[in-house]
């Protein structure tokens, strides 16, 4: 086995510096471990190719390397320089390379990179054309124990290591050749499955990157257990930006002052860049400097430099050459985003923005946006040239139709989308905000014609859809048909087909402003101006000044005529707008009056209302546009209404103003009289009462029962609702005039007279209603305030009522007031005073008055009894409350206890009455005399419920009402008189409750 590269001799010199001094072997066993296991643990395949290039660059040669991994072997086969000897020196010693001086193999600087075999083997074999090495942990421990024989030193060294030795330092000579078409291979033995495992994972990383980064490979193929890939030509795959360089004599004293001396020996740098072509291709997001390092990076980019390391080749090295670098690589990546752009390539993913990924990463991105801003990079919308960033400018939310007509006037324009916004921002591009922008509009563009204007509505046709941008556009200028050029859109007018002509050359002496027709587009719509139908005319402000003012102007006639041609089309056009009440029209006599106070000749306005109030119309104006449309803006035919909705009580709208009382009735409805916060959802009146003559209120009534709309207005109550949210019903604003202000010819109120359907009863205590009111829609004449029962009653009818009951002249019938008792009992409306005297119970079927302090509510049958106790009002449950409270009485246990004197000797109930009546209680107190607070009593209930009587009549009532049965105390007196018709009363008592037939 020859020695060509004098292996011996190395061993030699090494071993017997181990033996002269034991301490070098545990510094060299130490250094090979920290690289093994430090900065190289998995570098094997990053490192071997990197040698692989070194070698091709040398040689001049195109570089091919072939990594094939089968059967437990990793052989990495190479072209260029073979091994030499100064090679297997280099090899051999740490730190030391062979390739100093050498600015073809800058990427391999330190000549150490091979140690990174020991992450997976113990037995490296390198065969060259001109020889082979290898080395061995076994052999070196052996020979390491074999020079310990002559130095104890050195034995006691590796005893410590446990027999772990550096395996490069002792070279051995190796056979073999390397595989045809290569000049060097590298033999790897496999440590273990783990080291297998480590290489897989290693070879199925290596991708375009290691092409990148070493230039001097052109091809590099993998082969895995027969499977073959080929990584060629990396950069059809990816655009790449390089720039390199030799620091000066100035810069190479100062930036390498703190690197090691052989670094210092090549003062070589480069830097580049790589952007995927394929979108789907994602860049390491590591520094490589070459090779890959732990230094984070945000770009996406691949950075490619040759930044000075830390000794674990893990992170970039701090000092003034990194810093150097650092800016070159900014230039560089700067150029490449100006070369792409040149391209047609949008740049603006590619600045960088956000947070920086590291310290290295942030000093990058500062520099890139330091040099970005200057070099032409962004587009221009008018041309397309590249502009500067510090040149360029964005309209804040426009789109690219608007900026392409925005190009001619703003300098330096370019597009920008939502997405583009923080990039800009790191750009330092200028934002122009898009109200600014129309602010500024006008006056750049005041010469343009009406035809420009459209094109421009036209581009924003897109950006109206946004809220927040409409705001902004919403002071466009627009171009008006009579050639000015107004700011703002909301509120203009578009142009239509169907208006008669001159109708808008009427109304533009008032300010009504119409877009021109040549800038008319449906994007001005949306920003809020109004189609310019028949309805949007006379809705415009300018219209109503005319209206308004319409008596004050030169041409009153016009602006008639031009209302009413409007109107006349369609009179549902004036629906709402009250205020063409105010159009002044010509009278019979000529003369100019208000539109509201006039009537149709003939027509049932004329005949009921004053005619010092109202004027009939002219004939001609009604000829010549018709009833309908002259109806439509005010003049009556029949009479009229107006309505509102949310009508706020304490702040009436102005539709409402005029109409007479309505801030009484406002008062009145209020709840608690207050009319603050208190609400209306709809209100329909009858306007004009006040107008109407006293004669013809029954013809009146008649016209407001035939029209539905009239009938709604004052039949329909309204819902009030109060500050706390609570609804009630309250009349309806026509109801409550008619109630306060119509008077009959004998000078009384029509409201609260007697209705013609009257409950007979009711009907006796009122006064009669007018014959003619029985011709009257029913609703109409509850409505007006006519009572047909006792809940039609309002307070003052109520009062007027129990005043009539308590007159000792009249007769009334015991029936006729227990059924008044027991209305009047349910009323919500009260007097504001309560009744001195009331009627009450008398005997034999009659009734009597007595002072309201001589009278009691009986709301049970057994107070009847206590004739001591005064008269008699008499009701049950609620009515009896209702009662008392109406009339001001007692109820009969608040002025006497109901205590039963004595005791009473307890009986039991006879089974045939708990038969008949199952409710009633199993016992009854017996009394010889039964007295009540002292009075005298046939039966009474006491408050635990237990019945007590006297007599055989008197046990019947008391069984009946301790039962709650008082509809069954005959039938118990029956029984208990003649035990022997049980039969016959159960046989009755069947058919109290009949069961509900079969389906």
């Amino acid at each position: 086995m020859t020695d060509v590269f004098g292996s011996g001799g190395i061993r030699e010199r090494v071993l017997a510096g181990w033996v002269a001094a034991p301490v070098r072997f545990r510094e060299d066993a130490n250094a090979e471990e920290d690289l093994a296991l430090g900065g190289y643990l998995d570098r094997v395949v990053v490192e071997l190719a990197q040698n692989a290039a070194d070698a091709a660059a040398r040689a001049g040669v195109p570089g091919r390397v072939r990594l094939s991994f089968r059967d437990g072997t990793l052989v990495v086969a190479n072209t260029g320089t073979p091994l030499s000897a100064e090679g297997v020196e280099s090899l051999a010693t740490l730190r030391a390379s062979a390739k100093r001086d050498d600015a073809e193999s800058a990427v391999g600087r330190f000549g150490v990179g091979f140690s990174a075999v020991l992450a997976v083997t113990d037995e490296p074999v390198i065969l060259s054309r001109t020889g082979g090495v290898r080395f061995s942990r076994a052999d070196t421990a052996a020979a390491v124990a074999e020079a310990g024989l002559q130095s104890p030193g050195l034995e006691t060294e590796l005893r410590r290591r446990d027999g772990q030795v550096p395996v490069l330092r002792l070279p051995f000579t190796a056979e073999g050749e390397p595989p045809e078409g290569y000049d060097t291979a590298v033999i790897l033995p496999l440590r273990d499955e783990a080291a297998a495992e480590l290489v897989r994972r290693l070879l199925d990383e290596a991708d375009d990157a290691l092409l990148l980064a070493l230039p001097g490979l052109e091809r590099i193929e993998i082969e895995v257990d027969g499977s073959v890939r080929v990584l060629t030509d990396a950069e059809s795959r990816w655009y790449v930006q390089r720039a390199a360089g030799i620091l000066d004599e100035n810069d190479r004293e100062r930036l390498l002052a703190d690197r090691p001396t052989e670094e210092r020996s090549r003062p070589f740098w480069s830097v580049l860049w790589a952007l995927p072509r394929d979108a789907d291709t994602q860049p390491p997001r590591t520094v490589h400097a070459p090779t890959p390092t732990d230094e984070p990076l945000s770009l996406p980019a691949l950075l490619l430099a040759t930044f000075p390391l830390d000794p674990s080749r893990r992170h970039v090295a701090q000092g003034p050459l990194t810093d150097r670098l650092v800016q070159e690589a900014a230039s560089a990546y700067a150029e490449l985003l100006r070369t792409r752009a040149e391209d047609g390539a949008d740049v603006l993913p590619l600045v960088p923005t956000g947070l920086a990924a590291g310290a290295l990463d942030r000093a990058l991105r500062e520099l890139i946006l330091t040099e970005l801003p200057g070099i032409p990079l962004l587009p221009a919308v008018e041309d397309g040239a590249l502009l500067k960033p510090r040149d360029a400018v964005v309209v804040e939310g426009s789109d690219d139709a608007f900026n392409t007509v925005l190009a001619p006037i703003v300098g330096g324009l370019i597009r920008s989308a939502r997405q583009d916004r923080t990039a800009l921002d790191a750009l330092a591009v200028r934002r122009l905000d898009l109200a600014e922008l129309v602010d500024q509009l006008g006056a750049a563009a005041e010469a343009e014609s009406p035809e420009w204007w459209r094109e421009v509505y036209a581009a924003i046709s897109a950006m109206v859809t946004d809220p927040l941008l409409r705001e902004s556009l919403g002071t466009l200028p627009v171009p008006l048909a009579d050639g000015r050029l107004v700011r703002g859109v909301r509120g203009l007018l578009l142009p239509g087909h169907e208006l008669p002509a001159g109708v808008l050359a009427t109304f533009g002496e008032y300010g009504v402003r119409v877009v021109h027709p040549a800038a008319v587009h449906p994007s001005l719509e949306r920003l809020g101006a109004l189609s310019i139908s028949p309805r949007a005319l006379l809705e415009d402000s300018a219209v109503r000044t005319a209206v308004e003012h319409s008596g004050e102007a030169d041409d009153p006639d016009a602006i008639a005529a031009a209302v009413l041609a409007v109107v006349a089309a369609d009179p549902s056009y004036a629906d709402g707008l009250w205020w063409l009440n105010d159009l002044v029209l010509r009278d019979a006599d000529g003369e100019l009056v208000p539109a509201n106070a006039l009537v149709i000749p003939g027509s049932d306005a004329e005949s009921v209302l004053d005619d010092e109030e109202v004027a009939p119309i002219d004939r001609a104006i009604v000829e010549r546009f018709g009833i309908p449309a002259v109806e439509a803006v005010g003049v009556l035919r029949s009479l009229g209404t107006v309505s509102a909705s949310d009508v706020a009580l304490d702040e009436l709208p102005e539709a409402m103003a005029d109409l007479d009382g309505i801030q009484d009735w406002a008062y009145d409805i209020a709840p608690d009289g207050s009319r603050f916060g208190a609400t209306v959802g709809e209100v329909a009146a009858v306007r004009d009462l006040d107008w109407i003559v006293d004669d013809a209120w029954p013809r009146v009534l008649e016209i407001l029962g035939s029209s539905p709309e009239l009938r709604r207005a004052l039949v329909e109550p309204v819902r009030v609702v109060g500050p706390d949210d609570r609804p009630h019903g309250a009349p309806s604003y026509t109801a409550w005039w008619i109630r306060e202000r119509v008077l009959l010819p004998d000078g009384e109120p029509l409201a609260g007279r007697a209705d013609p359907g009257a409950d007979p009863v009711l009907a006796n205590f009122l006064d009669r209603a007018p014959e003619w009111s029985a011709r009257l829609d029913p609703g109409v004449r509850t409505a007006v305030g006519l009572v047909k029962e006792v809940g039609d009653l309002d307070s003052e009818g109520v009062g007027l009522l129990l005043d009539r009951l308590a007159d000792p002249e009249r007769v009334v019938e015991e029936s006729a007031i227990l059924r008044l008792w027991s209305q009047l009992g349910s009323l919500t409306a009260y007097p504001a005073q309560t009744p001195e005297r009331v009627r009450v119970l008398g005997t034999g079927g009659a009734t009597r008055v007595v002072a309201a302090s001589g009278a009691v509510v009986a709301d049970a049958p057994m107070w009847l009894q206590r004739e001591d106790l005064g008269g008699f009002v008499v009701a049950s449950g609620v009515v009896a409350d209702g009662l008392s409270d109406l009339l001001d009485v007692p109820m009969a246990q608040e002025v006497a206890a109901g205590k039963i004197d004595g005791e009473g000797t307890a009986a039991d109930v006879p089974d045939i009455v708990r038969e008949l009546v199952p409710e009633v209680p199993d016992v009854w107190w017996e009394h010889e005399e039964l007295t009540v607070d002292g009075a005298e009593v046939s039966w009474w209930v006491d408050e635990e419920g237990e019945p007590h009587a006297a007599t055989f009549n008197g046990l019947a009532k008391a069984l009946a009402w301790s039962a709650g049965r008082w509809d069954q105390r005959h039938a118990i007196l029956a029984i208990l008189n003649d035990p022997a018709r049980a039969s016959q009363l159960r046989i009755d008592a069947t058919f109290d409750h009949p069961a509900t037939p079969p389906d």
